[in-house]
């Protein structure tokens, strides 16, 4: 198994603490994009994945998965440990979505504010912006934080009393969150708390 992705970016992270997670990550072999120099919209990293984003994972019999909720799957499915995506239909569903609004109300839309509303990656590879867009997607964000706040006041974690998947994406997006300076309100106390909780876990670490 090998994975194609960039050291430190916001989704290459969440596999990798998946496979932390469950002590896997010395069982594939990192290789590195080099996004800066346009690595990921080269005809091979395409012939990949046509969307040209990192990660992607590389089977020994030529298969190659993108996009990160379906590689965490395939992770959680393959390696023994923590169910990182559910074991019974409900949870499964329940982690699912959690997963999916992490992804869209925080993740996402941090992503679409640093592409669009700051500098982002420079001109060689933002090479359209929207502002406005970008600019209403930090609203968006901020909308999350407070919804995701309100979800940590009645429960352990994002999806339930357990660590999965949707809490990876919520981490993950708190710290591009960082990166792109929006700040979580300081009353956001039950976020803040889970965050801190979180960053102490050896997968983190």
């Amino acid at each position: 198994m090998k994975i194609y992705d960039v050291e430190g970016f916001p989704n290459p992270l969440r596999v990798r603490m998946a496979l932390a997670e469950k002590n896997a990550s010395d069982k594939v072999t990192f290789i590195a994009v080099d996004v800066m120099n346009k690595e990921h919209r080269s005809d091979a990293f395409i012939a990949m994945n046509p969307l040209a984003s990192v990660p992607v994972l590389a089977l020994d019999d030529g298969t190659y998965i993108a996009e990160c909720s379906a590689i965490i799957e395939y992770i959680d499915h393959t390696f023994e440990g923590i169910s990182l995506t559910g074991s019974t239909a409900k949870s499964r569903a329940v982690i699912s979505m959690m997963q999916r609004r992490a992804e869209l109300m925080v993740l996402d839309a941090v992503a679409t504010y640093f592409h669009h509303a700051t500098d982002g990656l420079g001109p060689e590879l933002e090479t359209y912006q929207n502002k406005e867009w970008g600019k209403k997607q930090a609203e968006k964000a901020l909308a999350g934080f407070k919804y995701f706040n309100t979800v940590l006041s009645n429960q352990t974690y994002v999806a339930g009393e357990a660590f999965t998947v949707a809490d990876i994406t919520l981490f993950a997006g708190l710290g591009f969150a960082d990166f792109a300076k929006i700040a979580i309100p300081d009353e956001y106390t039950h976020l803040l708390n889970w965050r801190a909780k979180v960053a102490e876990r050896p997968s983190v670490k």
